[in-house]
């Protein structure tokens, strides 16, 4: 009876970690390169009573066991990187990267990166991301240019009222073989890591990197759907075993209630 109790109460700890993880979706819809998460569970250990393929004192071979299983635990969150649904706009600084990769941003003296293509102009003309961080390798643009352009493979040109070249380059895009060992950081940016593995720099459309669509948005890749659908199983789940709980406690009085 107390083995119900314990074991119902870890179903309810991952359940309320499967609601935050879903509540974090939500509430980032709208946040332009939002990937999603998802929550991981694992069974827990179990108490074996009998083994499979035991013999009885008869001779005989038990073809099943007898198993306990103890509960279940979280075991990651996992970031998914599917494409998010594209916004068009009318800013000649908000990219989309269509495919693999991602912007590299200069944050605190080290590279992090993100998906998030909605890039600003500070006073010395340098792009950078709204809260001041700058795009590497850093793209500055001369105060007199009038036009902006980049194509598909990350050339980028600046040119004044008459269409004179002022300034150019090309950016990169960086990937990695396991995207999902990458580490949240928050502003829309992500760390390397050792589960990520080093980062794979290379020019837009080149060697399985994505391509830049200027004027594009990429935004969030939750489905608000699916992440309705998924909160009311939560919510049973959680329910049911509370259920289980209730239930364990109330065969527990009433074998307190044998003997008065």
């Amino acid at each position: 009876m107390i083995r119900a109790l314990w074991t119902a109460a870890t179903g309810m700890e991952a359940q309320q970690l499967n609601q935050d993880v879903i509540a974090n979706n939500l509430a980032n819809i709208n946040t332009v390169g939002f990937k999603k998460s998802r929550a991981d569970f694992q069974d827990l250990m179990y108490q074996v009573f009998t083994k499979a393929g035991a013999e009885t004192t008869e001779g005989n071979q038990l073809p099943i066991g007898t198993e306990i299983g103890m509960g279940v635990k979280p075991v990651a969150t996992q970031k998914l990187f599917s494409q998010g649904d594209y916004q068009q706009t009318e800013n000649d600084l908000d990219w989309a990267i269509e495919g693999d990769g991602f912007f590299q941003i200069t944050y605190d003296d080290r590279t992090v990166f993100t998906r998030a293509g909605s890039f600003k102009i500070d006073k010395d003309g340098n792009l950078c991301t709204a809260e001041g961080y700058k795009l590497t390798p850093e793209v500055t643009l001369p105060q007199e240019t009038v036009h902006f352009t980049i194509d598909s493979g990350g050339t980028w040109t600046a040119a004044d009222g008459t269409g004179t070249t002022l300034s150019s380059g090309r950016i990169e895009l960086a990937k990695f073989v396991n995207p999902a060992g990458l580490s949240s950081i928050g502003r829309n940016m992500f760390d390397a890591t050792e589960g990520s593995g080093e980062a794979i720099t290379g020019n837009p459309g080149e060697e399985g990197m994505g391509t830049i669509s200027q004027h594009f948005l990429e935004m969030s890749n939750v489905k608000v759907v699916d992440e309705m659908v998924k909160m009311i199983v939560g919510q049973r789940a959680y329910e049911i075993n509370s259920k289980a709980i209730q239930t364990a406690d109330n065969m527990l009085q009433m074998i307190n209630n044998l003997k008065r």
